[in-house]
C-alpha cells in the first residue's frame, strides 16, 4: 500500500459507525433461496438499496460531512458524482445545514439529477465525463474555498462505506465470500478492510461492467489509468479512479481476491432476477453481484453475501429492462 492507504485502518470504520449512528439505516440482510440453489452455497442479500437515499453512498457522505471542522462547514461542500454519491452528499449536507454543489457530466441520467436537486443541492452539468466535471469542482475549491468531498478516494468516505462490512459480520459471522460492485473502490476498500481484519480468509470479489471499468483496467496495468466512459446499464460504476489515487487503488489491489466483468446482457439478467425472484428493484450497478453469480464467473466459498447497492433507476427504463423490451441505453440512460 502507498503511504496514504497505510493511514487508513479498521479503527476508522469503527469510529465512523459511532459517528453516523442514528443518521443512516442499518439495512436488512436476507437469504436468497433462488441464488442459493443456483450456486450450491448459502447466498444472502444485503439490501443496501433500501438506504434512505436509495444507495450505500449515504454512509460515507454522512461520515465525511460530520467530520468537517467549522470553517469547512461554513464554506460548504462540493463533489463530482455519477448520481448516488451526489444524492447522499446532498442529503447529508442538508441535514447538517451546509451548502452543497454537485458537478456531473452529461452522461448522468436525468432521474439522478432530479434526485439530487430534490435534496436541495445545486447541480452543475459539465462536460461528458467525470474527469471534465471534476475541473469545475477544482475551480470551486480554489476560487470559492469550498471543501471537496470526493465519491470514493477519501479516508472518511471509505470508513463510512466500511460500516456495511461490520453489519455483514454481525449478521453472517461465518461469511466466506462477499460480492461488491466495483467502481472507484470506496465501497470495496471499506468493506474489504473491515471484513479482512476479522476474517482474513474471506473472499472479496469486485464486480463491474466490461465497458469502461476503470479500477479493473488499473489493476491490470498495475497503476491508475484513464478509461473512456461509455453508456452502460451500470452507469453508477462509470468514471475514473484518479491518476493521483491515494487510497482505493492500493487497498483494492491488496485486499480484493477476484475481479469479475460483466456484459450488458448479464447485468440486465441480474436486474431481472432481483425483481422477479427476489422482489427487489435494483439499478444496474446495484445488481452486478447477482449477475456475477448467475453468470457463474465468480469463484464462491459459502456462505456468500451479495451487496445490492442502489435502487435509483428511472422506473420506466426498469420496466422495459425486466420485461426484456430494451438494452439500448445510447440515448435513454438508466439509473
Amino acid at each position: 500500500m502507498n503511504k496514504h492507504a497505510l493511514h487508513f485502518s479498521p479503527d476508522d470504520i469503527a469510529r465512523a459507525r459511532r459517528r453516523i449512528a442514528g443518521k443512516v439505516l442499518r439495512t436488512p440482510l436476507v437469504q436468497s433461496q433462488a441464488l442459493s440453489e443456483a450456486s450450491g452455497v448459502p447466498v444472502h442479500l444485503k439490501l443496501e438499496q433500501l438506504q434512505t437515499t436509495g444507495s450505500f453512498k449515504l454512509r460515507g457522505a454522512t461520515n465525511a460531512v460530520l467530520a468537517l471542522d467549522e470553517t469547512s462547514r461554513a464554506n460548504g461542500v462540493v463533489g463530482v458524482s455519477t448520481g448516488n454519491h451526489g444524492r447522499g452528499l446532498a442529503y447529508a449536507a442538508r441535514e447538517a445545514g451546509i451548502k452543497c454543489i454537485i458537478c456531473m457530466s452529461c452522461l448522468v441520467p436525468q432521474n439522478k439529477i432530479d434526485g439530487i436537486r430534490a435534496q436541495g443541492a445545486e447541480v452543475r452539468i459539465v462536460g461528458s465525463s467525470q474527469d471534465e466535471a471534476q475541473l469545475e469542482v477544482d475551480r470551486l475549491v480554489a476560487e470559492g474555498g469550498m471543501t471537496l468531498i470526493p465519491p470514493f478516494d477519501h479516508a472518511d468516505i471509505i470508513a463510512g462505506q466500511g460500516t456495511v462490512g461490520l453489519e455483514i459480520l454481525e449478521d453472517v459471522p461465518e461469511v466466506g465470500t462477499i460480492l461488491v460492485p466495483l467502481s472507484g473502490g470506496g465501497l470495496i476498500s471499506g468493506v474489504a478492510a473491515g471484513i479482512k481484519a476479522a476474517k482474513p480468509d474471506a473472499r472479496i470479489i469486485g464486480v463491474s461492467m466490461e465497458c469502461g471499468a476503470a479500477m479493473a483496467a488499473s489493476l491490470d496495468a498495475g497503476h491508475p489509468v484513464q478509461v473512456p466512459e461509455q453508456p452502460t446499464l451500470a452507469d453508477s460504476l462509470g468514471g475514473g479512479i484518479g491518476l493521483d489515487n491515494k487510497f482505493t487503488f492500493s487497498i483494492t489491489r491488496s485486499l480484493v481476491d477476484q475481479t469479475v466483468l460483466l456484459s450488458e446482457t448479464e447485468i440486465a439478467d441480474g436486474m431481472r432476477h432481483a425483481y422477479w425472484e427476489e422482489r427487489q428493484v435494483v439499478e444496474g450497478s446495484g445488481a452486478v453481484g447477482v449477475a456475477a453469480i448467475l453468470s457463474k464467473k465468480a469463484i464462491l466459498s459459502g456462505p456468500v453475501v451479495v451487496l445490492l447497492t442502489g435502487c435509483n433507476i428511472d422506473m420506466n427504463m426498469h420496466r422495459r429492462i425486466i420485461c426484456r423490451e430494451t438494452l439500448d441505453l445510447m440515448h435513454e440512460g438508466e439509473g
